[in-house]
């Protein structure tokens, strides 16, 4: 967890709002493939590496915002 806390907070949310959402139209990838998840279609390799992909940056965002919740900004 200690490179989670070296992560800027700031980095994040810049790699969460190109990556994580790209490509913006016609949806981003991760809202098209949490569709795909829910609705069961989320099979085919490339989709789960792209869901993947995508998401990653979304989770390491949660964990910071966790860690910072918990434990402070320090």
């Amino acid at each position: 967890m200690r490179f989670i806390d070296t992560l800027p907070l700031y980095s994040l949310v810049l790699i969460c709002l190109t990556l994580g959402l790209a490509p913006f139209v016609p949806e981003p990838h991760v809202w098209e493939k949490l569709k795909m998840l829910v609705a069961g279609d989320l099979t085919r390799p490339i989709d789960i590496f792209d869901f993947a992909f995508h998401g990653l940056p979304w989770v390491l965002l949660a964990i910071k915002l966790s860690r910072i919740s918990r434990h402070g900004a320090g």
